[in-house]
Order: C-alpha cells, then structure tokens, then sequence
C-alpha cells in the first residue's frame, strides 16, 4: 500500500476516518482487534495490509496481525483465507454450504455470530482480497459486525477499464488532468500514483485494466517492444499484487509499424508468425498478460478491411497468438462508415455495428470477445440499446460503456449516470424470450457462453481528486459495483459512496445522494431531447452547437427543418434499423404509437405538433423541458450550500464552482435550443417566456 497524502479527495471511497463514535468504535474493536489472514501469495500479503492499515485508522489502534492461533482456539478476530487452506477456515463450521464451483474464481463468504471469529472464506486469493474490502465497506458505513452472513460472487467474468491515455501524457476524452501512467513519451518515473489507483480499482472487484488509448499512435504501438516491456512489467506487477490483469491497445498494423513486414494481412503466414513471437516476447516479460484490445477498420484505425478480410479473420489471428498463455482479445465493435455523405439518407451509422458483426457471429474464437457500446451511435445520454446485445447468440460478449463523461458534461457538469446504465443492463432483447437482459447477454450467462463481462472508459487523470470534478467519483465506483452485481440499485451505490467519500453525517448524505440521483435527468432536459442526441460542438463536443454535426460526414443527424424534426429509422419508410431487434422491441420502435417518448425522435421523423404520450407537444415538450432543466440545475447550488459547513472547504469550493458553471451552460443550452426551434418551427411557447 502506498498511498501518501495529497489533495483533498485523493482517497476516494478508501477515506478510512477515524471513528468518533466511542460505542460503535468500541464494537467494532472487540472483533477486529486480531487479524489472521492465511496465505503468502503477493495478493493475499496485499490483503493483510490493506485490512491492517484501514483498521488502524479506523480504530486509532494497530491490530495484532498474524499472532499465533490454533485450530480450536478462542479467537474472536477476523480469519481471512482461501477455503481449504488452513483448518482454521473449515467450511463445515459456515451455516451455507460453500460450494466452490458456484462461487467462481472471485467469490467470498463474510460470516459471523456473536461470538466467534469473522470468517472470510474465498474461492480464490482475489476472493480473500475482496472479501476483505466488503468488510471494509461495512465498517466505513456503520453497518453492524455482530452477525453477518453475506455470499458473494460476481456476476461478471470480466470487469474492465479501458484508459485512452496517450504517451505523451495527454488523454482522448480526458477530463480531470494527464494520465497517471505517462509523460514525455515514456512511462512516468513514480509509480506511486499508480499504485494507489490500483487499490481504489481493486476495492471493488475491478480485475483487468487496458492502460493506453484504443487509437494507438506510433509512440504507443512500440508499448509492445523490448523498449518499453520492462516498464510494462513493473506496471502490471502493481497491478498483480491486487488482483488485476494488465492489458495493452495494439495497433492492428504493427508488422509494418514495428515489424518490418509489408503487410498486415491476417491470413498471412509471416503476419501470424511475427505475432505468435510477438505475444511470445510479452509473456516473457509479463507472464500474467491479460492480451490485447484492437480497434480496427474504424475512424482511419488499420484493420483487415485493407486486405480483403473480416473482423473474424483479425481478431482470430490474433487469438491465436495469445492463446497458448491464456490471453484474450477484445475487438471493439465500433465500426462504421465515417465519410458518410450528409445528404445521403439511406446510410444510418446505427444499423453500422450489427451489419458488420451479426454476419460473423459464431466463427469468432473462444478467447475473443466483441466489445460493444450500450447503444448504436456513441455515448449519448439517451439512445436505444445496441441490438447486437441478443442478436449474437454465439459469440462472446463485452457490454462497453463511457465513465468519462464526454456527451455528459465532461465531468463539469454533475451527471451520475449509473441510473442511465442500469436501464442498459435491464433492457430486455427477448432474444430467448422474457427475461434475456443485456446483463444476462453480457455476462455470458444468456447464451452459455464461458466468457463475458463490461468494460467501461476511464474518467480518472492526475487531478489531485482524480476525476476533476469531486462528484464524479461516483461513476467510476458505481461502474465497478454495478460490473460486479448489476442487480445493485442506483441508489443504493449512491449512498454507499457518498458515505465512504464523505462520512456518516446523515444530512450530507441525504444531500448528495438526492442530488446524485436527480442529476442525469436535469442533464438530460437541457440538452438534446427526445433520443435525437449531439447538437454539441464539433470536436471537443462541449456545449450546444444545434447544427454542429448536421452537415457533416460523422452520420450524427437530426434532420430538424421547418415541419419537424427526428430520424426516420422505421422499416416502413427509413433507413430499416428498428428491424435489427427482436420481434417484441422492433414492434415497439416501429409503432409511431408505441415508440417511448424519450427515443421519439431516434426512431422517427415527426412534425413539431406531433403529441406525445404525455399529452404535449414536441415543440412545447422542447421549451419546457429546456426551461425546466435550467431551473433545476441552478437549485443545485442551493442544495450543496445547505451543507456547505459540514463538508472541507477545499472540496466544497470545487463542486460549487463546477455547479455554478453547470448552471451557465444550462441556461446556454436552453437559450440556443429554444431560439432554433422557435425559428425553425415558428410555434410560440404557450406559457410565453423570453425566447430569443
């Protein structure tokens, strides 16, 4: 462990305060006085001294760790160990039967009677691991240690972040600061930043980590060369030691790059031999590799394409190479034609991802995984769920979604948006009847398939509160919970973080969490309505620009002229997309009457006074919501302020300068919005305020 002190917020959710409550304390000290943490494995010796150093805080006194207890002994502390490894940690003595097959490689038990020791017994050493960091989490939210019985395992196999970090130290889509693994082209000089982020990430069950940008330079290609191996592998050594699997972005063609091949074809010969060597040479250096992730045949990427070949073809090379050291590949789905011309509308980059990828489904290898964004366009606030969740049956899948908030007000705005992921994972495809969620299909489970997962883009950089916008934090948290258990609820992990971040004081965290869950609807009525989504500003993507990239060859239309506004999408008079889901969702979608209003405008072309199930308008829908969300975010002011006391001024004054921005820019979006669609509808606000 080393965390050292740094601004306010470095700790994230690990702030291990001093309990001031002298009765809770004292409870928690008759059972966490002595630790016995069994095992010597770099992961099990992390475990020890996480739990030792938090308890420390936590209680103002050392705990007596590793002391000498036997089998039968009256030890009323906490036993932490792999099931099996020790007699202290006999199974039969736990009132569940801990079946080791159904708790996967990462499950735990937490069990403990009034008298007695605390029992954690995992299935592997990362269960012990994070075992002991639910433990934590108990304590660091006041709950009771006097009987506990909590099983768990996680849902996912795979629970990933993917950095877009550079190596000049920059970050694609960053927003709090530089990267914290490089700098000037090479890799930074102390690691000590590393390592504390890997413990915030292993706190909750994060267990594989891509550490540069899926768009992989020339600096960033050579990642996978003896130059840079050795700094690789102490990289993936700070990551070992908590239980997380180290993984590269490669750039597809990397025999010519770096390889002095003529080709990148992957049927070639010479092109799956340099890579077998290739991956040989990494696992040399790294034997714990997780493999690569590859962006291909995307916005100017290299890819198969080139050669006449599929993504079957790419991805299998590569597989192959990996496979003899048990690594995977994580081949991103975001594909689709980026020169699209804007007065074409028979092309629709939403139907782009299951044209490319349902065609190919089932000749995919084993260990290759399809990396798929939740929806079909990029990120924005509101749009459908990707089809391709359901629609591959026989192919490994990786839901992959956007932490860092790059159409979500770039973490200057406060949007937590674990409520707009949970509709993700809870959609229902009906690819086998009721009940197939895109959780389920994710996972693995909906299909049988033996690998699967989520992946979600980075928020963090070297800000000193890591997200730059303190309040973020609770997406990367709630990312990492819900990948462990998607069945947690948004409020739920809102609380839970805002009590290990902030403290147990009640009124500070009714605040925050009421404004955490109000967030993303208030960030939503301002901007694009009804699912049509962009109207930002090119490039950069922040604030409202209405026509940005309607002209454009991005394929990110609205379509809004003087009649109406919205992208026919129907297999009646469109571009066919609603036709890529199953029978019961493309009903949905096709049905102008039955379309949900906040995709309205995703699916079809409508005039402006087309009414909505809520009884208004489209246009008057527009003004009131522009209007509304203004409003509401200009009252999140008033409610940091009413606990503006009881929060360390430095954080406080952070989040108020980042609301009172949030603010502005609202008012932004509504003044720009409104006065386009006054101009291009002529229809007057009914209720008759100022629009420009």
């Amino acid at each position: 462990m080393t965390t050292k002190r740094r601004g306010r917020g470095y700790e994230g959710w690990l702030r291990f305060i001093y309990i001031e409550d002298a009765y809770k304390r004292h409870a928690y000290e008759k059972r966490c006085s002595q630790l016995l943490v069994i095992g010597d494995s770099p992961v099990i010796r992390t475990a020890r001294e996480e739990l030792g150093h938090a308890l420390t805080a936590l209680l103002g006194k050392q705990p007596r760790v590793n002391g000498g207890v036997e089998a039968g002994s009256d030890f009323k502390g906490i036993i932490a160990g792999v099931r099996g490894s020790d007699p202290l940690l006999e199974v039969s003595t736990l009132p569940v039967d801990f079946r080791l097959e159904e708790s996967g490689e990462d499950g735990y038990t937490i069990y403990a009677e009034e008298s007695g020791p605390i029992q954690i017994v995992a299935a592997s050493d990362n269960g012990v691991l994070y075992g002991i960091y639910h433990l934590l989490r108990l304590l660091q939210t006041g709950q009771s240690i006097e009987k506990v019985l909590i099983r768990e395992r996680s849902v996912n196999g795979l629970r990933m972040l993917d950095h877009w970090d550079n190596m000049d130290g920059t970050i694609e889509r960053g927003y709090a600061g530089n990267s914290i693994f490089f700098e000037d082209n090479r890799f930074v000089a102390d690691m000590t930043r590393i390592g504390d982020y890997v413990r915030l990430l292993a706190s909750v069950g994060i267990n594989a980590v891509a550490i540069n940008n899926v768009n992989v330079h020339r600096e960033e290609t050579k990642l996978i060369t003896e130059h840079f191996l050795p700094d690789v592998a102490k990289v993936a050594e700070l990551f070992g030691a908590y239980g997380i699997r180290l993984y590269l972005s490669v750039n597809y063609a990397s025999t010519i790059e770096i390889g002095g091949l003529d080709t990148a074809d992957p049927l070639h010969p010479d092109v799956a031999a340099w890579w077998s060597a290739k991956a040989e040479e990494i696992y040399r250096f790294v034997p714990t590799f997780g493999g690569f992730v590859v962006k291909a045949d995307s916005e100017f990427r290299p890819g198969p394409f080139t050669y006449g070949r599929n993504h079957a073809d790419g991805a299998n090379m590569l597989a192959d190479a990996l496979d003899p050291f048990g690594g995977n590949v994580i081949w991103r789905c975001f594909v689709y034609n980026c020169l699209q011309d804007w007065r074409d509308r028979s092309t629709d980059r939403a139907r782009a991802a299951y044209d490319h990828f349902k065609p190919l489904d089932g000749q995919f290898r084993d260990n290759v995984l399809l990396q798929i964004k939740n929806g079909p366009m990029d990120f924005q606030v509101r749009e459908p769920v990707s089809p391709l969740f359901g629609g591959l049956a026989e192919t490994n899948q990786l839901l992959e979604l956007q932490i860092t908030q790059e159409y979500t007000g770039q973490q200057r705005h406060l949007c937590y948006l674990v409520p707009q992921w949970k509709e993700v994972l809870e959609f229902d495809t009906f690819a086998r009847g009721e009940g197939s969620t895109v959780a389920s299909a994710a996972s693995g489970a909906l299909f049988g398939r033996k690998l699967g997962g989520i992946a979600a883009v980075s928020n963090v950089g070297n800000d000193d509160c890591w997200t730059g916008h303190p309040l973020a934090g609770a997406n990367l948290y709630g990312f990492a919970r819900l990948a462990w258990n998607p069945s947690l609820g948004a409020d739920e992990i809102a609380a839970e973080w805002t009590a290990m971040t902030f403290g147990n004081d009640p009124e500070v965290n009714r605040t925050i969490t009421e404004m955490l869950l109000d967030s993303l609807s208030i960030y939503e009525s301002y901007t694009a309505p009804l699912g049509v989504g962009w109207m930002v500003n090119p490039n950069h993507h922040y604030g409202p620009n209405v026509d940005g990239y309607e002209y454009s060859k991005w394929g990110t239309y609205h379509f809004a002229d003087c009649n109406g506004i919205g992208v026919d999408r129907t297999v009646r008079s469109g571009t066919g997309y609603s036709r890529q889901y199953t029978t019961r969702q493309f009903e949905k979608y096709e049905s102008l009457e039955q379309c949900p209003d906040e995709l309205l405008l995703f699916f079809h072309h409508v005039p402006y006074t087309h009414i909505l199930h809520s009884g208004k308008t489209v246009i008057q829908h527009i003004y009131d919501t522009r209007f509304e969300g203004a409003e509401r975010a200009a009252l999140l002011i008033a409610r940091w302020e009413s606990i503006k006391a009881d929060v360390h001024e430095e954080i406080y004054q952070l989040i108020w300068d980042r609301l009172n921005e949030q603010a502005e820019h609202a008012k932004e979006w509504r003044d720009m919005l409104n006065t386009y669609f006054f101009r291009k509808s002529g229809i007057a606000d009914t209720l008759g305020r100022k629009i420009y």
